[in-house]
């Protein structure tokens, strides 16, 4: 599967400052300083429906981590997957009359489009868990053949207990696991199970529903947490330096892709930071595809919305943050655009060589976007109100916002 195509990230004088960032597992900031190759997965859609400001918030946060690394002269080896069969997906088929297949590719290439137009930094590899099955199915089989999975009635299930660490990236209670496995995919329910959170690995064919070659496991096709684990173990390996995501995939998603690693390869951590995302809301809920509550990026788009100023919305907000999606903060989004785009289009103005390092500062401090976007407006404040004399000053400002917060002026 192939990703969308790169833009171009402008080189900046100096160099950037290692990255501090908030570690659920920890519950604090931590120092990420990474080798010469910075390492990060995150965790891709599932494509019965297009984007939506939640998912756009999420990979606007990682392209952020992506940008402070870039700009310490780091490369970034970048991993992100495609849930393109998963129960979802293959209702919304059902619901609609239309193969599912068909869906998938539909919805992820108007992914890829919104991505480009948001300018998000792409994947080196952007892996679809259909063609990951190959990589998926001896890992199973490795798992239940050192008794960290068993067999239920066809199907593969992990045992939770095969990890010592099993809890550690959420910290979560044994209720308040139960009642999120029930709420996003899993059957804690179900009888038989050794744990009533074990996570299934594998899925014995169902009537009506595809399926693929198991060899020893049979035909079936790959639960959801051992896709992400597949892809993460083959491009990265062990201890990679951020796994991402959205804050709902803290639990069962993340938890379980952990003890899945650790299980397969007796190595801890599966990851060094796991970052994640805070939601976006409409009318008082999270946006989400099952609510139906969703503003589609691809639909500000047909309206004509800048996509700069769709990113500059998001980048608003802190990206761990929780907040509510409204026709004002898009408002102001447009208005600050205006701004900048003024203020950098004149011959000269203030010296903007502060105004680098305090964008560097804030996004080094927890990816600090809505400070990083404050330091702008002053700058642009100042340019307004008495101008400067420096003629390089609104080419370093246009350069700064486009390689640090992706947004061309």
């Amino acid at each position: 599967m192939h990703a969308w195509p790169a833009s171009e990230v402008p080189a900046l004088p100096g160099k950037g400052r290692d990255l501090r960032i908030h570690d659920t597992a920890t519950g604090a900031a931590i120092p990420l300083v990474p080798g010469p190759v910075a390492r990060i997965y995150v965790c891709g859609i599932t494509p019965y429906d297009a984007t939506h400001l939640g998912h756009a918030a999420t990979y606007n946060a990682f392209d952020l981590v992506q940008r402070v690394w870039l700009d310490t002269k780091r490369q970034v080896h970048y991993v992100q997957n495609v849930t393109d069969v998963d129960d979802p997906l293959l209702e919304r088929a059902e619901r609609d009359g239309e193969d599912w297949t068909r869906l998938a590719e539909r919805e992820t290439a108007l992914f890829r489009e919104d991505m480009t137009a948001l300018r998000m930094l792409p994947p080196q590899h952007y892996i679809g868990a259909v063609e990951a099955i190959p990589r998926i199915v001896p890992l199973v089989e490795r798992l239940r053949d050192a008794g960290a999975a068993y067999e239920l009635e066809g199907d593969i299930y992990f045992s939770v207990e095969a990890d010592p660490h099993f809890g550690e990236v959420s910290h979560l209670d044994a209720e308040a696991m139960r009642l999120l496995s029930a709420e996003r995919g899993g059957d804690p329910e179900r009888p038989g199970k050794k744990n009533p959170v074990d996570p299934m690995l594998w899925m014995a064919a169902r009537d009506g529903q595809p399926s693929w070659d198991g060899a020893s496991l049979g035909r079936g096709r790959p639960g959801w947490h051992i896709e992400c684990v597949a892809i993460a173990l083959d491009h990265l390996g062990m201890g990679f330096d951020v796994q991402g995501g959205g804050s709902d995939l803290i639990f069962p998603h993340h938890e379980m892709g952990a003890s899945h690693a650790h299980a397969l390869t007796g190595e801890y951590p599966f990851a060094r930071a796991y970052v994640h995302a805070g939601l976006v809301g409409l009318d008082g809920e999270k946006m989400s595809k099952s609510r139906g509550n969703l503003v589609f990026v691809s639909a500000l788009r047909r309206d004509g919305v800048d996509p700069a100023a769709i990113r500059l919305a998001l980048l608003s907000r802190h990206y761990r943050a929780d907040w509510e999606w409204n026709d004002g903060i898009l408002a102001d989004a447009v208005e600050r655009l205006g701004r900048w785009r003024a203020a950098v289009s004149r011959p000269d103005g203030p010296s903007a060589d502060a105004l680098l390092e305090e964008i560097r500062e804030a996004l080094a401090d927890d990816l600090n976007a809505p400070a990083a976007l404050a330091a702008v407006d002053r700058w642009a404040e100042r340019q307004s109100a008495q101008g400067g004399t420096d003629e390089g000053a609104p080419g370093l400002v246009s350069r700064a916002v486009d390689a640090l917060l992706g947004v061309a002026l």
